[in-house]
């Protein structure tokens, strides 16, 4: 069963960092694609990030929103098969329930379209105070 967890959110003030996790299960990374997603209160979920694999190389193909080009940087682990959204330089705008998806594919192009993904994380809370 496919699976994917998110962990890391929590209470930060303006200007710092925090490191989400979304750890997969039931599948490995190698064909599939990760996207994070966000959505703050009384707005839509938007698509923020993506990060799958490049061809057959073990370089990564990644993706951002232009609201955190520069700030948020997605890693991939093939060893603990976990996808990490570093966030840097927070503003309060960041705040929002943060959800990571995973669908099968080794591309992050249309990675803001949400019915792609094949599973959903429950999200995890990130709060940027100013």
């Amino acid at each position: 069963q496919l699976r994917v967890v998110e962990s890391g959110g929590g209470l930060v003030h303006s200007g710092g960092s925090l490191r989400l996790s979304c750890a997969a299960s039931g599948f490995t990374l190698d064909n599939f694609a990760i996207g994070w997603f966000r959505q703050a209160p009384g707005k839509e979920r938007e698509g923020v990030s993506c990060a799958s694999e490049l061809g057959s190389s073990e370089a990564d193909s990644t993706e951002y929103t232009d609201s955190v080009k520069g700030r948020f940087t997605v890693s991939r682990d093939r060893v603990k098969n976990t996808v990490y959204l570093q966030m840097n330089s927070l503003k309060p705008e960041d705040t929002a329930v943060y959800y990571c998806a995973a669908r099968l594919g080794q591309y992050c192009v249309g990675y803001e379209y949400q019915d792609s993904y094949d599973t959903w994380g429950q999200g995890t809370q990130v709060t940027v105070s100013s």
